[in-house]
């Protein structure tokens, strides 16, 4: 009877069955895309049927393993490859942020569809902005007119809080600013971000994760000069955001003679009147 106990092969069964667990659980994006594909076509340009349906697919299916190809297939339609193309290999949809109009009421809507579904499933706020920094690096792979409309788009969810400004860190990439796609895609998100808040709440923004000083890195190292930004952004009809560059510089002036100052004082060498000519703020 002893023996009998001992043998018993309890431990043998429970390894079986986490296996067939796990292997159950293997990472399946196609059948996702499908069902999500399925649903949007079926929910059609109706964004009020389209968010009913996310929320309540929620429940069914796994968001939060999924929710890269999920935010891929509502901006592009389908799972992006490296690079921003979609891939030939599975059905698209049609009705996504890159497929709609390019109007300003039309990516209010589109951002109303993502702030209800990240209200309704907390977890995909982290995996949102990271699909928003992801999409900012793919910049060079989308035409004109879908960077425009997720321009617009992020400027929406910034001036609403849905994303932290610390996205903007893609922008600085350097084969995008080389080519000018960053400064580019910076004026249409401001324009955007601008219309829905005053320049002292976009101010606030920046600052608070530390862009407010790095705003000149959306262009060359050649033109990376206050001057330069502040014409650049005056030509294209946001002297608010110029005269902020203005400010920042005149900041970063008087930080860095304070800090020469006291490095005079330190030394013990007497204080004399100086101007920092530096071009650019810090």
């Amino acid at each position: 009877m002893s023996n009998q106990r001992q043998q018993k092969p309890t431990l043998t069964g429970q390894r079986f069955k986490t296996r067939k667990r796990d292997e159950k659980e293997r990472f399946d994006p196609t059948q996702f895309q499908e069902t999500i594909v399925q649903g949007l076509n079926q929910s059609g340009t109706d964004l009020e049927a389209v968010a009913k349906f996310l929320d309540a697919s929620g429940a069914k299916l796994d968001y939060r393993r999924y929710a890269e190809t999920l935010f891929d297939i509502l901006v592009a339609g389908g799972m992006l490859a490296p690079g921003g193309t979609l891939s030939d290999e599975m059905t698209c949809t049609e009705f996504c942020l890159f497929k709609a109009q390019e109007d300003v009421e039309t990516m209010q809507a589109y951002a109303q569809v993502f702030n209800k579904l990240i209200r309704r499933y907390k977890y995909l706020e982290k995996g949102f902005e990271e699909e928003i920094k992801k999409l900012l690096l793919f910049l060079k792979g989308f035409t004109e007119s879908e960077r425009n409309k997720l321009a617009m788009l992020t400027g929406i969810l910034l001036a609403n809080g849905n994303i932290s400004a610390s996205i903007l860190g893609s922008l600085f990439n350097e084969n995008l600013v080389k080519e000018g796609v960053s400064a580019a895609f910076a004026v249409k998100l401001f324009k955007s971000w601008l219309s829905e808040k005053d320049i002292n709440s976009v101010a606030g923004s920046l600052r608070k994760v530390g862009m407010d000083s790095r705003l000149l890195e959306l262009f060359p190292a050649n033109k990376r000069s206050c001057e330069y930004f502040c014409k650049y952004f005056t030509d294209a009809g946001l002297k608010e955001l110029s005269d902020f560059g203005k400010n920042q510089q005149s900041i970063g002036a008087r930080k860095e003679l304070q800090k020469e100052l006291h490095e005079q004082m330190l030394r013990g060498e007497p204080l004399k009147d100086r101007q920092c000519q530096k071009p650019c703020w810090g």
